[in-house]
């Protein structure tokens, strides 16, 4: 069997697992579930497999097109970009957490077992990457990046077991570098490869929610932000050696909650809470090697 095929096979065992955990799930009648709308359950369901699917091919376009397949394999990657890329997983099983969790819950299911749901679905998900980069010459399973997959499903279900409600919101921002034009085909060719790749133009927040805390103005976040610059290659050395120094960035800054925006209209409400996945331009305070800066509108 050809490491594509394993890759595949692997890929199909965690879908078809991920599904049926769900549909068993709600297949007998429980006393808190009684009121589960079933029908609109497995529409969904099987909806999520579908476009979870489509998104791994996508994402295997995008970042995987240009490596050769392999035996599966685990590679050290922890002293890589910064940790940058581990901010990508924590921030993308997050959100692969509560979404669930929030269709769960809209279906009537009951919101301690649609948490539990959501945390384990955040983490399950994340898995067929792994087996991407098991199985990519240019990379290799991280236990790194299995830490990071089960930690945004763990800060998910922390909040909701400690506040019963999101406090503090992971958020993602980017800005484009330049260096991807040094090394397109690692860092990306274009900006949707870019946004995925090119680890010196983005940021990955935490957004507090303060009013949830003290009186603050509800529509008004604070937001601690990490990034990282002059990276065209994964390890410090390696960018030394081309007369690079990768430096760290730590921000504290502005940001919006658009959740504090009130609507009846569902679509609305849909599109807030995506974008709201979004630090929206602010001012912010940067500190880093090359000391401190305010910048009056950072993305």
């Amino acid at each position: 069997m050809t490491a594509a095929n394993r890759s595949a096979n692997a890929i199909s065992t965690a879908l078809s697992f991920l599904c049926l955990w769900l549909s068993c799930s709600f297949s007998h009648a429980q006393p808190d579930s009684a009121a589960v709308d079933r029908k609109k359950l497995h529409t969904f369901i099987i909806a999520s497999g579908v476009g979870y699917t489509a998104g791994l091919v996508a994402l295997n376009h995008i970042w995987y097109k240009n490596t050769e397949r392999q035996s599966f394999r685990f590679f050290n990657d922890n002293a890589q970009w910064k940790q940058m890329d581990k901010g990508g997983h924590f921030f993308s099983s997050f959100y692969l957490s509560d979404i669930p969790a929030r269709f769960l819950k809209r279906y009537n299911v009951a919101e301690k077992k649609a948490h539990l749901i959501g945390a384990l679905s955040g983490f399950l998900v994340m898995l067929p990457i792994e087996v991407f980069d098991g199985h990519s010459d240019g990379y290799g399973a991280s236990l790194g990046d299995l830490v990071a997959n089960a930690a945004g499903p763990a800060f998910f279900l922390g909040q909701q077991l400690a506040w019963k409600e999101i406090r503090i919101h992971p958020k993602f921002s980017f800005q484009r570098s330049g260096y991807a034009a040094l090394r397109p085909d690692l860092l990306g060719e274009n900006l949707l490869g870019e946004i995925v790749k090119d680890y010196n133009g983005q940021t990955y927040w935490l957004s507090f929610d303060v009013d949830k805390f003290m009186v603050f103005p509800r529509w008004l976040n604070i937001a601690a932000g990490y990034g990282a610059e002059e990276m065209v290659h994964g390890r410090d050395r390696e960018n030394r050696d081309l007369g690079f120094r990768p430096y760290r960035q730590f921000y504290l800054a502005i940001d919006f909650d658009l959740s504090a925006i009130r609507t009846r209209s569902k679509l609305i409400k849909t599109m807030l809470y995506v974008v709201n996945m979004v630090r929206l331009p602010a001012p912010a305070f940067e500190i880093s090697r090359r000391g401190s800066k305010f910048h009056p509108f950072f993305f």
